[in-house]
């Protein structure tokens, strides 16, 4: 049953998600990638989130906000690419109004999240390299967890403005989303009642916690730039770039696709493109970051060395 009868409105009560094709074999051919990146998603953060738990040489600040973005990127990743497999293998995916809402709501407070963090990883960044002395004192263990608690606030904060907008939308006719999940664009184009406030208010929101985020990492990235520019030892000069190099990629990504998604005028691209940079907005980017880190950071691969080199080394004692 798609929908009910309200006064002079039919009320939706289910939506149908169009996916990414209605193409048989491409169907089949994108079941099988989209579930390998998933499933590496899952695994590569789940192996972050572990290794810095157990080692202790990766317990500083800069690892605590990245086993959280780990996290980030599993709920965002399991928010949405389940039901996209599910997608691919029947002929309509149906989800419930209320279903919808919880996937809007829970896409929208990772993706947030992901924002906050990755500008406090900027900020770790900013003060280990530009006031190293102080670093101890200015990312002691109270100011990053209260800058987890503004991280997760922001996330709740604009989730709420896309979830209040959503139930204040009413739809009384189609149902048909036309994307592989409960985006808000899509879901607008739907409402047959006045979308003038519920479409603003979160576009303020969100738009506001972009500019502040992006304007936290260029700060941060233009003091580093200028400090390493000073340095006099070319040693010196790489290893302080090399530390951020990883974050630096990470930030460029993520931004550069959000940019684009939500910031680029409509008429620029077809809805088509639209999905296909979400695909890896929200699939492939959250695969990327665990080997982004792993690949490009010593301190990782170091920790990682020694874990394995211990785990074999008990293994064969047990022998």
């Amino acid at each position: 049953m798609e929908s009910l009868v309200d006064g002079n409105h039919t009320a939706v009560t289910e939506f149908i998600l169009l996916g990414l094709t209605q193409d048989p074999v491409l169907r089949v051919i994108l079941f099988i990638i989209i579930l390998c990146i998933y499933l590496v998603t899952v695994s590569g953060n789940l192996c972050t989130i572990l290794l810095i738990r157990v080692s202790t040489q990766l317990h500083h600040p800069m690892y605590f906000f990245l086993s959280h973005l780990a996290f980030s990127d599993i709920i965002f990743s399991c928010s949405v690419t389940p039901n996209m497999l599910v997608n691919f293998l029947v002929e309509r995916n149906l989800i419930s109004y209320l279903g919808c809402a919880i996937q809007l709501c829970t896409v929208i407070f990772f993706g947030t999240v992901e924002c906050f963090l990755l500008a406090a990883m900027a900020y770790d960044r900013f003060v280990a390299i530009c006031d190293p002395l102080l670093y101890s004192i200015k990312m002691s263990t109270q100011v990053c967890v209260q800058l987890l608690v503004v991280t997760y606030i922001g996330g709740f904060l604009n989730a709420s403005s896309f979830t209040f907008s959503f139930f204040s939308m009413l739809f009384c006719g189609p149902n048909r989303v036309n994307h592989f999940f409960c985006d808000f664009a899509p879901l607008v184009k739907l409402s047959c009642s006045d979308v003038s406030v519920p479409a603003i208010v979160p576009s303020f929101t969100s738009g506001s916690i972009i500019v502040v985020t992006v304007f936290i990492i260029a700060v941060s990235y233009i003091y580093i730039l200028i400090t390493i520019l000073k340095m006099r030892s070319t040693e010196g000069r790489h290893k302080a770039f090399s530390t951020c190099t990883s974050h630096l990629t990470a930030v460029i990504l993520y931004y550069g696709t959000v940019t684009f998604i939500y910031v680029m005028p409509k008429s620029n691209y077809s809805t088509d493109q639209n999905k296909v940079i979400s695909v890896f907005y929200m699939v492939v980017i959250p695969m990327l970051n665990p080997l982004i880190y792993s690949l490009r950071n010593n301190e990782i691969k170091g920790a990682l060395k020694k874990e394995l080199g211990r785990s074999l080394f008990c293994s064969n004692n047990n022998l």
